[in-house]
């Protein structure tokens, strides 16, 4: 299933050459578009050319189309390409500071190297001008990195947004484009003195057959984390049936006072049972929550170690499932859930529990106050683990590597 990884298969030296090869055809694209021209990009902040607005816009809405197809037909995994993090504010600053260079220029950084590549003067001081522009940014970013990281909502989409479904917002803009190149060809006429009459038909049919890709891809729908899950069933249960992802109390306290590793403890369970016990530094993690990770902002390339707990292992086995579906790396659960944790540490609570019998799933402890993490067992010492006697760690960290996509 796509994105595939090109290292494994070409090698590295073949996926620089892969890449190469990519850049090297957009860059004759851009040409052959005529995006090499400052001319010809500035024209349409007249509205006499709108050529650069159709050409990327296409590129976009029919990149989008594809890969939505894609993931409904179970032929890519969405949650595993790159979508740039929102910072809110701080984009929109930038973008107008683009938007400027822009209209002044004649340029955006993708078509001056083109311009540049073709020996167009223009082209070459403007890449001189966004390299010393990027020099000056690394040389001043600490006097407002306040504001840089401000306004940060992660990997926000359109259909996240809007909490829609996503062929909803796929159709929604494939219309919209097509309503701006009906509006910028209107446009051309008017201030360009463009010859609509001498336009191909085909692009009639183009736009008709771009409308039923997402049509269609509204009506397949996007996969579910349980169709997920049936698809990857055969690679991931084998990790839950050997139990490499289940980690021991005594390895669980070893985490905790390991200050080399950045540790998330999520607790599954109910709120109810949350505020009569939990550890310190827990987090309560609601199902939407962990059904739609990238919607809350958390970056899956931080490197860290999260631990799902319940009260007993059903729940936090379902979570883990949900999150390995949606591709976080390094996660792991809490062997026997909070229940075993109490009864290994049940010498630090000091009487403040008594055990009780109960159905899978519930907290049988009882406490005599909702004390959450100011319990005696939210946080046992680390001499202990020498009583706990030996283990077998089962947290191997996977580096993950933060991929980054740029514009043209």
């Amino acid at each position: 299933m796509a994105p595939f990884q090109l290292q494994a298969a070409l090698g590295y030296w073949g996926m620089m050459a892969l890449y190469f090869m990519l850049g090297l055809g957009f860059g004759v694209a851009l040409e052959l578009s005529g995006f090499g021209k400052s001319t010809k990009l500035a024209a349409q902040f007249y509205f006499k050319e709108l050529t650069v607005l159709k050409v990327m816009f296409t590129a976009i809405i029919t990149a989008m189309v594809l890969i939505f197809l894609a993931s409904s037909l179970g032929l890519l995994d969405y949650s595993k390409l790159y979508v740039n993090t929102t910072y809110l504010w701080p984009g929109i600053v930038g973008g107008l500071i683009m938007g400027v260079g822009f209209i002044v220029g004649g340029f955006c950084p993708g078509t001056s190297l083109v311009g540049m590549a073709t020996f167009k003067l223009d082209g070459l001081f403007f890449v001189l001008g966004g390299l010393f522009g990027i020099f000056m940014f690394g040389e001043t970013v600490s006097l407002y990195d306040t504001f840089w990281n401000s306004s940060f909502f992660g990997r926000l989409t359109l259909f996240d947004f809007f909490a829609v479904p996503a062929g909803i917002v796929v159709v929604g803009v494939v219309l919209m484009a097509l309503g701006m190149f009906w509006g910028g060809e209107h446009l051309e006429r008017i201030f360009g003195g463009r010859d609509l009459q001498k336009e191909p038909k085909w692009r009639y049919a183009a736009a008709a057959g771009l409308l039923l890709l997402a049509l269609a891809t509204a009506f397949n729908g996007q996969p579910t984390l349980e169709k997920k899950w049936h698809r990857l069933a055969a690679q991931k249960q084998p990790l839950l049936d050997s139990r490499a992802v289940y980690i021991e109390p005594a390895e669980m306290l070893s985490l905790i006072h390991d200050d080399t590793r950045g540790l998330l403890l999520w607790d599954v369970r109910s709120e109810r049972d949350f505020n009569l016990f939990h550890m310190r530094s827990a987090v309560r993690m609601e199902e939407e929550t962990l059904r739609n990770i990238h919607r809350t902002g958390i970056d899956p390339t931080a490197n860290q170690v999260i631990v799902i707990m319940g009260n007993d292992e059903k729940a936090a086995t379902e979570v883990w499932k949900w999150l390995a579906m949606q591709d976080i790396p390094n996660v792991y659960i809490l062997g026997g859930g909070i229940n075993r944790w109490l009864e290994t540490f049940a010498a630090e609570a000091r009487g403040l529990m008594v055990k009780k019998e109960g159905p899978a799933e519930t907290l049988r402890y009882a406490f005599r106050a909702a004390l959450g993490a100011r319990q005696p067992a939210a946080e046992p010492d680390q001499h202990l683990l020498k009583s706990l006697g030996e283990f077998t760690p089962k947290v191997k960290m996977t580096k993950v590597v933060k991929r980054q996509g740029g514009c043209g």
